[in-house]
């Protein structure tokens, strides 16, 4: 009986350190504790891949824009989608596999720094036929994706690599970003004081043809974002970051289209709004409202004719141009 009892002892003793030893190495081998998570998956229907040619496709969130998706692929020339998010899973993988039937998809999740200076993550941007910047928290792309995986980025991009971005992976897209670093900010909270401690804003984190100069904003009219954008421009001049800046806010499940000629339409559902400030703001000081006016406004509707051209950031059709100015924190236009 005793021989019994210690058998089984010994064997209960000998499990619990298998089961320890099993954790500990799947502590050490879970990708989740590495900092990067690499979701896979094959074209549908694979196909030769020529060099991918350069274009954008800037969404404004809440809604992916099935025109958009397909515009990135076909410039893609086929090979690998490489969605990139610091959140998530792998919910990309599926959409881009149905639409973009010879692309394959390859989604990296980084939420560190160390993920982001993996050899897996870096080649996959490296080999990648197109670029997409998930939703989520873009203060997070800022701090965690390292020098080395930021420069492949550009690198891919300069090659000609195809790009887009939805929510906050617009907002990285541009010269100039909002970070969010100390969350978001609302359009009041901008006008009451510029110098906001949550108006944070950064630069030069991506090099995007076409966007130099320009601020993107996302959930445009839903979110009410027309003002805290004003709000950012003001204080890019003010600050010295350039004599003048543009902007381009994005309404949900609408997105705005350009290839290497500039030439930017507008599809989806609703509107894109193209402003451009290029003097500097009446009263831009920390505690004080925000006075500034002149801001040239452009709103083109995804189902209007009328194609923008970001180079001389003019509409070519028939939109015509209305100037906002701010005041004791109120909003006018004038046609």
């Amino acid at each position: 009986m005793r021989r019994t009892f210690y058998a089984r002892s010994a064997l209960s003793a000998l499990a619990i350190l298998a089961v320890v030893t099993l954790r500990g190495v799947a502590q050490e081998q879970d990708p989740a504790k590495s900092g990067l998570e690499v979701f896979r998956m094959a074209a549908a229907k694979p196909a030769s891949a020529p060099s991918p040619t350069f274009a954008a496709a800037l969404l404004g969130g809440a809604g992916d824009v099935d025109e958009a998706t397909r515009y990135l692929c076909a410039h893609s020339g086929g090979g690998d989608v490489v969605v990139l998010r610091a959140s998530g899973r792998d919910d990309y993988n599926p959409y881009f596999h149905d639409l973009c039937p010879s692309n394959s998809v390859t989604t990296l999740l980084i939420t560190s720094p160390d993920g982001a200076r993996r050899a897996e993550a870096i080649d996959a941007v490296r080999n990648a036929h197109a670029l997409f910047f998930a939703g989520g928290d873009q203060s997070n792309y800022l701090k965690d994706w390292t020098e080395a995986l930021q420069q492949e980025i550009n690198a891919a991009i300069a090659r000609g690599v195809p790009v887009g971005g939805i929510s906050a992976g617009l907002a990285v897209l541009g010269e100039f970003v909002f970070s969010a670093r100390l969350d978001t900010i609302t359009s009041p909270e901008a006008f009451a004081n510029p110098f906001d401690p949550k108006l944070t804003l950064d630069r030069d984190f991506l090099r995007v043809p076409h966007l130099e100069t320009v601020i993107t904003d996302s959930h445009f009219s839903a979110r009410q974002r027309l003002g805290r954008t004003l709000a950012f421009m003001s204080r890019i001049v003010h600050d010295g970051w350039a004599p003048r800046v543009r902007a381009i806010g994005i309404d949900e499940s609408t997105a705005v289209l350009f290839d290497s000629g500039g030439v930017a339409r507008v599809v989806g559902k609703n509107s894109a709004f193209f402003l451009e400030l290029s003097h500097a703001p009446e009263t831009c000081e920390s505690g004080k409202a925000l006075a500034v006016s002149g801001i040239e406004a452009y709103n083109l509707r995804a189902s209007g004719d009328t194609t923008f051209d970001l180079k001389s950031w003019k509409p070519i059709g028939a939109a015509k141009p209305h100037l906002i100015s701010v005041r004791d924190s109120q909003m006018t236009e004038t046609h």
